[in-house]
């Protein structure tokens, strides 16, 4: 059996994580892939710095309860932990494109954007230029990392497919969604943030809310170890 203990815990940081991000999703100005519309709005945001701030720390603590959860399974010996481990390495990569993401994002796109706002007209085609290609980069380090954090997840459910720790059907739950993000990021790595991405999106982040679910219930109605009670010594 997983170690309830780190199951809940992991459980907890994975929903807590999940529910900034989405918040921190829907307060994200809108824009797509018509740079001067989504460079424009994005220039005027007054909450941008504050929104992908906590995009960062809701998915560092999503990630963060992946690698908890790791723990919990009590991966002891044999292929399975080593399946776990790779786990855990995609998940600490992730984590690292995730701080990239948002500086690219979160700090030097806005930089460029307002830098193209507030240029005089003969420099505005420079900034322009220079802001897009600071989305491209973004666009790089998004794929990635959806393609790095699906690829954690389809490893995680593998081990739980395939030590039955918890269930077994919750483990296809979380492959289906990690697929659906390595979808998202090869999507995003040829065609940018384009509408054709926004059925693997859709699928991967309400796959990712019912698994998430379905282990904090695991977690919470898993009862605590009991011990067998010490024989009692034989009188001499």
């Amino acid at each position: 059996m997983a170690n309830r203990t780190w199951l809940r815990l992991a459980a907890s940081l994975l929903l807590v994580g999940t529910l900034i991000t989405v918040v921190a999703d829907i307060l994200h100005p809108a824009g797509a892939n018509d740079h001067v519309e989504a460079f424009t709005t994005y220039a005027a945001s007054a909450s941008w710095t504050a929104v992908h701030l906590a995009q960062f720390v809701g998915m560092a603590l999503i990630l963060g309860g992946l690698l908890v959860l790791f723990f919990a399974l009590d991966l002891t010996d044999g292929a399975a932990r080593w399946v776990g481990v790779f786990a855990a390495v995609a998940t600490g990569v992730t984590l690292a494109l995730t701080g990239v993401l948002y500086a690219v994002d979160g700090v030097a796109l806005k930089q460029a954007v307002q830098a193209w706002a507030s240029a005089p007209p003969e420099e505005a085609a420079i900034r322009f230029a220079s802001a897009e290609t600071i989305r491209w980069l973004e666009w790089g380090v998004r794929s990635y990392q959806d393609l790095l954090f699906g690829s954690a997840l389809v490893l995680f459910a593998s081990v739980i497919a395939w030590t039955a720790r918890v269930s077994r059907m919750l483990g296809v739950v979380f492959g289906l969604a990690g697929l659906a993000y390595i979808t998202l990021g090869w999507l995003i790595g040829t065609q940018g943030f384009a509408p054709v991405g926004e059925v693997p999106s859709d699928a991967a982040q309400t796959l990712l809310v019912v698994a998430i679910i379905w282990l904090l219930v695991i977690a919470l109605r898993m009862r605590a170890p009991t011990t067998s009670p010490m024989a009692q010594p034989v009188a001499s």
